[in-house]
């Protein structure tokens, strides 16, 4: 990680230093650099759209972005631990109950960049500390013609925060419950053709013991974690209306999962280019890549939890992605009109030694491949009086080439070489809209869409092990669509008051998902031997998972107050006559059916502030055979500050204040791991 902190220093002296951002003025207009993209469609007035401001980002109780997001009822991760405890690869986003599966079901983009791993599609948390966000955008729904493959559930957009949101100088220190530190700086370089900042993350705790203390043993400890990141971003004039914004960052964590040999590392290095044209012809360019390099380990523990033997050394999951976008908005008027087109390649493998006998590994295992989707997007809304309307679409072309699974002992001996068949096939993507102001401050839309992903290197490639259950993968996974509908409004109550209700049906067709095949004990295809306490599963594509439901929101902003309130339900099924047809009428797995979160804040004219947020998460099924119930949750979180003096602002911050339970998953042997206990911290910030 020394070459990621070095790199960022280097970028951050070489950007500084570049005639680009010298403080000469390039013409004698003024010059107006916002740091930001092309501005959102006015197709959003017919969609369900939330946006989280950077005054709510910055009042998280945990400062972590997945708690950030849990604001939006709805969004969810595989598991409910966070990015403390959590294993990094169940770390995923889904929206509205298309849950059971690791891997993202939302598409994340920061600046326009996709963020998902490139291996396995998981969501690397540690990476975006929150304080270098402005906003958050999360638009529920899928068939996104702007953004294309992956966002099924929905769409997160992240946006970089700009000079205006930012202090020169802003440095923060916490300490907190369990030895826990939290640190972060960032400095901000005005000039009048654009601005640089740099900023550092660190984190670093001993960690809770995650099997409850009914079911722990002498083998169980604490769970200790460790986490930096860094970024520099740039941002410059050229031209008249014109912007080069210029982003590099880089992070490493490194988390122990609460047993010996379960330790999660991983690290990244991403950079990006965007040209951002805003004169009367409004376009975009963008180029990126991102590198990543992931390791985890896997223990089997024995009944009595004494002794915790190692089963699989993931030592090494080296990923790259690349792509390019481009975007242009034509027509401007009463129809605006944006064309585009994209690229995303991704390739990758996992290095893993696994059957370990008295201690040492016996085999060796590389699998992977690459995949890359290209599509052209059109997208056109009308607007003209009360009346929005809204219609996109796009075509994609995948393609999964150079697949394969090579297993042999360490001794030299080949098991398995297999080179997968390449494939490719086209996806088409679209999005209908209409919106109406019916007047009194109440809009009324409606929108049908259709989205797709394509299934992941990991589903494709690789079968793991968690305890006992042993998954295998599936090389001719088909990718997932997704058709769905929705109809709502949003009622302006009164000034600074905001309610919005929306009904949503779905049918995910091709659901991938991990599906039991048979009981142990045995030896199974793509995985080996299975004991007695064990299931061997296989990724499936299921028929479908349908899913319907409502979404509540309210806002209210009055005076010192502020109210955030966020409610959904869903009912997601699991439909299938093949291999999971013992699946059929089921939930599917890690998908709760109620998820609410509400937030009371306070803010005095001095700049003192109070927030309480209360969050409930209702029962949801460990296993896709709905055998092993997660418990209901209800947790509150609360945060206090206020400045001293100019340029310090003391505070207190409460996780799960009353320390509720939270189960995170069950073992098949019954053995419960739960998330964040209660957590303290005070904290001093210098600005």
């Amino acid at each position: 990680m020394m070459f990621a902190v070095r790199a960022t220093v280097l970028s951050a002296v070489l950007l500084s230093s570049s005639p680009l951002l010298a403080d000469t003025p390039l013409l004698n207009d003024p010059i107006i650099v916002t740091g930001r993209g092309l501005s959102a469609s006015r197709a959003d007035a017919a969609y369900d759209v939330v946006t989280i401001d950077r005054a709510r980002i910055l009042q998280s109780a945990s400062g972590r972005l997945e708690d950030v997001l849990r604001d939006v009822a709805g969004v969810q991760s595989f598991r409910r631990s966070d990015s403390r405890s959590a294993n990094a690869t169940s770390q995923s986003i889904t929206l509205r109950g298309l849950g059971g599966n690791a891997s993202s079901r939302a598409l994340l983009v920061l600046d326009g960049v996709p963020q998902a791993d490139p291996f396995g599609g998981w969501i690397s948390f540690p990476a975006y500390a929150t304080d270098r966000l402005g906003q958050v955008r999360v638009t529920r729904g899928g068939g996104s013609g702007l953004w294309g493959p992956g966002a099924l559930g929905g769409t997160v957009e992240l946006e970089s925060a700009i000079p205006g949101e930012l202090d020169p100088f802003n440095a923060h220190l916490a300490i907190g419950s369990r030895n826990s530190k939290d640190a972060r700086g960032a400095l901000t370089v005005k000039r009048r053709s654009g601005f640089i900042t740099v900023s550092g993350a660190y984190a670093q705790g001993d960690g809770f013991i995650p099997i409850v203390a009914e079911r722990r043993g002498p083998v169980d400890h604490a769970a200790p974690y460790r986490q930096y990141s860094g970024a520099v971003r740039a941002v410059t004039a050229i031209g008249a209306s014109t912007e080069l914004q210029a982003n590099f960052s880089a992070f490493d964590d490194r988390r122990n999962r609460g047993t010996d040999n379960s330790d999660n590392r991983g690290r990244g290095v991403d950079g990006s280019l965007r040209l951002v044209g805003k004169g009367a012809l409004r376009w975009s360019l963008l180029g990126y890549g991102q590198k990543r390099r992931f390791g985890s380990q896997s223990a089997a523990i024995n009944a009595a939890r004494t002794t915790s033997t190692l089963t699989l050394d993931q030592y090494a999951v080296p990923s790259i992605g690349w792509g390019a976008r481009a975007d242009i908005v034509p027509l401007n008027g009463d129809i605006e009109l944006r064309l585009g087109a994209d690229l995303r390649a991704v390739h990758g493998e996992t290095r893993e030694n696994y059957l370990f006998v008295a201690g040492s590994a016996t085999r060796r295992r590389v699998a992977g491949g690459r995949s890359v989707t290209m599509g052209g997007f059109a997208d056109a809304t009308f607007t003209r009086g009360a009346l929005t309307a809204n219609l996109s679409g796009r075509i994609d072309h995948w393609s999964i080439r150079d697949g394969r699974l090579f297993e042999q002992t360490l001794a030299g001996t080949t098991l398995t070489n297999t080179a997968f068949a390449d494939r490719d096939g086209w996806q088409p993507t679209g999005r209908a809209a209409v919106a109406v102001r019916a007047g009194s401050g109440l809009t009324v839309r409606a929108a049908a869409y259709r989205g797709w992903r394509l299934p992941t290197l990991n589903e494709l490639s690789r079968p793991f092990r968690v305890g006992a259950d042993a998954t295998a993968a599936n090389a001719v996974l088909k990718p997932e669509t997704l058709s769905g509908a929705e109809a709502g409004i949003d009622w302006a109550v009164a000034p600074g008051a905001k309610a919005t209700v929306t009904l949503f049906t779905g049918r995910l067709h091709d659901a991938i998902a991990n599906v039991t095949i048979a009981r142990g004990p045995g030896v199974f295809p793509g995985v080996g031997f299975v004991s007695a306490a064990g299931s061997y599963r296989r990724r499936e594509n299921l028929d479908a998972i349908t899913t319907r439901g409502a979404e509540f929101g309210f806002d209210l902003h009055h005076r010192a107050f502020d109210v955030h309130l966020s409610y959904s339900v869903v009912d997601a099924r699991v439909q299938d006559n093949g291999a999971g047809r013992a699946l059929d009428g089921l939930r599917p797995a890690q998908t709760p059916e109620q998820q609410a979160s509400a937030t009371v804040g306070w803010t005095s004219p001095h700049d003192q502030r109070l927030s309480l947020t209360g969050r409930e998460i209702s029962r949801q099924y460990e296993d896709d055979l709905n055998r092993r119930s997660l418990k209901p949750a209800f947790t509150v979180d609360a945060t206090a500050s206020t400045p001293i003096g100019r340029h310090f602002v003391i505070g207190l911050r409460g996780e799960n204040l009353f320390d509720k339970r939270v189960e995170a998953a069950i073992a098949s042997d019954g053995t419960v791991e739960r998330a964040l206990p209660r957590t303290l911290w005070l904290e001093v910030t210098v600005k």
